[in-house]
C-alpha cells in the first residue's frame, strides 16, 4: 500500500481501560489457552501499543489474577442457596460451568485465594451458606474439601478434552484405537481388579461422574458437620 493508499492514524490513542483490556485477554485466552495472552497480544487486539497497557497493568500475573476474577461473576449464584450442602454443589456446578466455556481457567484453579472483588464475593456466598453449621474450622475445611474434590475432576475433564482435540481422537476412537493392547494385558491374568473394572464397569459420561463424585464428598463432608457447641 502506497502512502497515498494508507489511512492516517487516529489522531487520539483509542479508548483503553481494565475493563476492555480484561475481555481481550479472556478472548485471546478462549481461542488459543494461556500461552496465547501476553501484553503485547492484547495491546494487538486493542490496537493500542503495549507500553500502553503497563499503566494498567504490571505483570502476564496480575492480568490472569484479573481474568480469573472477571469469570468469577460468572460463578457467583444468582441468589444465596437455601442450605450449605446446596451452596457447595451449586459453587461446584457454576466452576465446572465456567470452566467449560474459558478452559484456561483450569489452569489457575487451586492456588492462592482470587482476592478481587467477585472472588471475595463468591467465597462470602459460599461461607454464609455455612454460618452457624460448625466451627469455623470446620467450616474450612468442609469448604476445602469440596474445591478440592472439584478442582480435580475438573482438571481431569479439561485435559481429557485438550486430548480429544489434539489426537483427534475422541473417548470412544481412542478406546477403540487402544482396545488391542489392553485386552492383551489383561489376558495374562495380571490384573484381576482392572480386568473387572474394563468389563464389568460402567462407563458415564463426564457430568454425570462429577455430580456422583461430589455428592459422595458432600456425603462425607455432612457427617463431619456438627453444630457448635454452645
Amino acid at each position: 500500500m502506497t502512502v497515498w493508499d494508507r489511512p492516517e492514524p487516529p489522531t487520539r490513542p483509542v479508548p483503553l481501560d481494565r475493563e476492555r483490556i480484561v475481555a481481550a485477554a479472556i478472548a485471546l485466552a478462549d481461542e488459543g489457552g494461556l500461552e496465547a495472552v501476553s501484553l503485547r497480544k492484547v495491546a494487538a487486539r486493542l490496537n493500542a501499543g503495549p507500553m500502553r497497557l503497563y499503566g494498567y497493568i504490571s505483570t502476564k500475573e496480575e492480568l490472569f489474577d484479573l481474568m480469573v476474577d472477571e469469570v468469577q461473576a460468572e460463578i457467583l449464584p444468582a441468589e444465596q442457596p437455601g442450605d450449605w450442602r446446596e451452596a457447595l454443589r451449586v459453587l461446584a456446578h457454576r466452576t465446572r460451568q465456567a470452566a467449560l466455556r474459558h478452559e484456561w481457567l483450569a489452569d489457575l484453579l487451586g492456588g492462592r485465594p482470587t482476592l478481587g472483588p467477585n472472588g471475595l464475593a463468591v467465597a462470602e456466598a459460599t461461607l454464609a451458606a455455612l454460618d452457624g453449621v460448625a466451627d469455623i474450622d470446620t467450616v474450612m475445611r468442609a469448604v476445602e474439601t469440596v474445591s478440592a474434590y472439584f478442582t480435580g475432576a475438573i482438571r481431569r475433564e479439561i485435559a481429557n478434552l485438550r486430548a480429544e482435540r489434539a489426537t483427534g481422537l475422541s473417548k470412544r476412537d481412542w478406546q477403540r484405537a487402544s482396545g488391542p493392547h489392553v485386552t492383551r494385558m489383561l489376558a495374562t491374568g495380571r490384573f484381576p481388579a482392572l480386568t473387572k473394572a474394563v468389563y464389568d464397569g460402567t462407563d458415564v459420561d463426564a457430568e454425570t461422574s462429577f455430580a456422583t463424585g461430589l455428592d459422595w464428598v458432600l456425603d462425607a463432608v455432612a457427617a463431619k458437620l456438627t453444630p457448635p457447641h454452645a
